[in-house]
């Protein structure tokens, strides 16, 4: 049963008068207890200025049972028994007294249980989102939907209005990044390994799950390879059987360490098929080929995107990647690692504009692969001397041995986005990193699980 807040602040208010009918019943009929009360209220200040005084432990944090406990000494010290005054040793007077205040903690605590329970059946506000009839709702599936970038795209199309079936294994997803969804009409999240087979009804699929950075998908390279393989076969079987869409999230790492600068879409890559990033890279690659073998084949309505290095909030601390890496270093003063001479190159673009491509992608009726990425390049050296500087703190910038397979240039050739999705990174790098830097600062300050660091979508409109 559902109480509506009216009917809560009703029982709210019935039940404070039943505490104060109690206690005003027992101070007409104990002058004594009455003197306790008021000690109570006027000593609890003293006891604040003095706490070495008090003769238990008190918890000063503030819940029900320590300020009971608290105000009762104050009581008891201001307001002794007569016995006690004289000298005496009415034990029997005092504990009388103990036995009340007792009681009203008993009655106190019970009353916030329940204030407590009626909260719990107050509907959770949610972000304001579109309204969408039945002809313009989607009912739309994100693969890895718990995971850094899905959890934007999640964020994005609910606030667009559409209904949102999100599926994770949780390897590297995380159910925090889409907990201010949990129990909303239009939000479904499923604890779901692509790697099997998946039945239900949708309009749209965008298949983002896979590991994508060196520590997670060398982690288990096998279940990197069965995720891009398997996974992305069950996905495009689902689109054959429900006429759906699908979106395949490709990488740039299929150019591998490329020979052509910057990249174009026909450029058919420089991967070295047996080495430690294979499995991640033939795997993406393998993906591709499948999604164009089931357009031909299944005439399923296929999407190939491209991503390149993307950063924002929601990013793992421990994931390994450039942007994640520098940022912990800086905030915790510690020394700035790069791997190889720094010269390498990369291209980062900020999640909301990757979202941006995605969602304007799958719009479109373009279905050749597209890059989504930040045509802006920067040195890996000269991208930890702005985090250094954003930051404020003085680590020094230290150079580690090179990775193997590691690519020494990353740049997007983004023509074919602006020709056919009128799309383009639009947010300043300096301005995505402020972002990025202070959800990590406040990660950082969390001490325990229910320090919340939620990054909440804010509008509906396109940057």
């Amino acid at each position: 049963m559902v109480f509506s807040r009216r009917k809560m602040k009703q029982l709210f208010a019935f039940g404070v008068a039943i505490v104060l009918v109690i206690c005003l019943y027992k101070s007409w009929g104990n002058p004594t207890g009455a003197k306790l009360t008021l000690g109570i209220a006027a000593g609890e200040n003293e006891l604040d200025a003095n706490p070495e005084r008090s003769r238990y432990v008190v918890d000063r944090e503030g819940d029900g049972e320590g300020t009971v406990r608290r105000r009762m000494e104050v009581a008891l010290r201001r307001h002794p028994p007569v016995g006690e005054e004289a000298g005496g040793a009415e034990v029997g007077s005092k504990d009388g007294h103990i036995d009340e205040v007792h009681q009203a903690k008993q009655q106190i605590l019970a009353l916030e249980r329940k204030i407590q329970e009626l909260e719990g059946r107050i509907p959770r506000k949610y972000p304001d989102v579109t309204f969408l009839n039945y002809k313009n709702r989607k009912r739309i599936l994100i693969t890895g939907g718990a995971g850094f970038v899905g959890s934007h795209l999640v964020d994005y199309l609910m606030m667009q209005g559409h209904e949102l079936i999100v599926v994770d294994n949780f390897f590297t997803g995380r159910k925090r990044n889409v907990e201010h969804w949990l129990g909303h009409e239009n939000f479904e999240l499923i604890h779901h390994d692509i790697v099997n087979p998946l039945f239900i009804e949708v309009d749209e699929i965008y298949h983002l799950a896979s590991p994508a950075s060196p520590p997670h998908y060398m982690y288990n390279p096998v279940k990197t390879i069965k995720t891009n393989t398997l996974g992305t076969i069950n996905m495009l079987g689902l689109a054959k059987r429900v006429g759906a869409k699908v979106l395949i999230a490709s990488t740039s790492e299929v150019y591998g360490d490329p020979d052509v600068h910057p990249q174009p879409e026909t450029y058919w890559g420089h991967v070295n098929p047996i080495g430690p990033r294979a499995c991640y890279d033939e795997g993406k690659r393998v993906a591709e080929t499948l999604a164009y073998a089931y357009a031909k084949q299944e005439n399923v309505n296929v999407r190939v995107a491209r991503i390149f290095n993307t950063y924002g909030p929601r990013m793992h601390m421990n994931d390994g990647r450039v942007v994640s890496n520098f940022i912990i270093q800086a905030l915790q003063n510690q020394s700035i690692t790069m791997y190889g001479s720094g010269k390498q190159t990369r291209s980062f673009q900020y999640v909301s504009d990757l979202v941006d491509g995605l969602v304007a992608l799958m719009a479109s009726n373009y279905t050749l692969p597209v890059n989504l990425g930040n045509p802006v390049e920067r040195t890996i050296e000269e991208f930890a001397e702005i985090i250094r500087d954003s930051v404020g703190c003085k680590s020094k910038i230290v150079e580690l041995p090179a990775v193997e397979d590691d690519p020494q240039r990353r740049k997007p050739d983004i023509a074919r986005a602006k020709r056919y999705l009128d799309w383009e990174p639009r947010v300043p790098l300096k301005e995505g990193l402020i972002k990025t830097i202070e959800y990590f600062r406040k990660e950082l300050a969390r001490s325990n699980h229910s320090q919340r660091n939620i990054f909440v979508p804010e509008t509906t409109e396109k940057k």
